[in-house]
């Protein structure tokens, strides 16, 4: 392969693996479909390829939508709450590595990876094409093998559902961090009354024990049911645990350190009151592992 070809594909390479991100929630996966895609990029004849990047986008979508349906049936029988892995980044540092532009340069927040989750896998990628790229529906429609006009169809019903199953507020990035700091803080405190005060009668919260560790099992619904999950979930403190503030996908996120390894990421999403609405804590051992590199690299 030429040197072209390959210099061609590495200027892509952030690109692909925000793609590949936004359709799984899983770093380790999206890296896959990437090389993947680097591997039928290193085989093809470049000369009859007039637009590298949309060639690229194409193989690295339908990569990612075979995969998706594969994950898809393994979250079925996964234990608990399947939510998208974290990626980390420090509040004080700008992104270096593709990795790190995902969660800073190209925020895809946590809260929409989640509601995402509803979305079939070629509604999903109509979608972030779309709504994530700016791509033209004509593109779409050939990534999709489908009409433009089916093509259109198909983002807005998948608009509707993600706007129906996401946070609605769009808060100020230093309001959220100024609430979640109260609300990790209260409940790092076993303060109850002050936990409850924050939530929104109509709060959502989501755990990731992946069934290796103490997490809820189902998405807990109202204030009460709540406060006393997260409560038990932070209540073994001792003088190793120290709390990180970090960056989660861009957005104000804290880290729940157990001496140097991370125990819990935590990141919040505003209703729109000002009250906490939506509540992120991923715990599974296995998605934190990237997650404490990040952590470890930062300091």
């Amino acid at each position: 392969m030429s040197e072209i070809a390959t210099i061609t594909f590495e200027q892509e390479r952030g690109r692909l693996t925000s793609l590949a991100y936004r359709m799984l929630g899983d770093r380790a996966a999206a890296e896959d479909v990437v090389q993947n895609a680097w591997l039928r990029w290193s085989k093809v004849d470049h000369d009859t390829i007039r637009t590298p990047a949309a060639w690229l986008t194409t193989v690295t979508t339908r990569l990612a939508i075979d995969s998706l349906r594969s994950a898809r049936h393994n979250r079925e029988v996964y234990v608990g709450v399947w939510l998208p892995e974290p990626i980390l980044s420090d509040p004080n540092a700008g992104p270096e590595t593709p990795e790190e532009i995902l969660g800073v340069a190209e925020t895809v927040e946590l809260a929409l990876l989640w509601a995402m989750e509803r979305l079939n896998p070629e509604e999903r990628a109509a979608f972030i094409l779309r709504e994530a790229f700016d791509t033209d529906y004509s593109d779409i429609a050939q990534t999709l093998g489908k009409s433009e006009v089916a093509c259109r169809q198909t983002v807005a019903r998948a608009r509707k559902r993600v706007n129906e199953g996401s946070p609605k507020f769009n808060a100020p990035t230093k309001e959220v961090s100024d609430l979640l700091s109260r609300f990790v803080s209260a409940i790092h405190a076993q303060n109850k009354e002050e936990v409850l005060a924050l939530l929104s009668p109509t709060a959502l919260a989501l755990s990731d024990g992946g069934g290796k560790v103490r997490a809820a099992l189902r998405p807990l619904v109202g204030p009460d049911d709540i406060v006393q999950v997260l409560i038990a979930v932070m209540s073994k403190s001792d003088s190793t645990q120290t709390l990180q503030h970090v960056l989660a996908n861009g957005q104000p996120a804290f880290a729940l350190l157990q001496g140097t390894e991370a125990d819990l990421v935590v990141t919040i999403t505003p209703d729109e009151t000002g009250k906490v609405g939506w509540v992120y804590i991923m715990r599974n051992p296995d998605k934190l592992q990237r997650a404490q590199a990040d952590i470890s690299k930062n300091n």
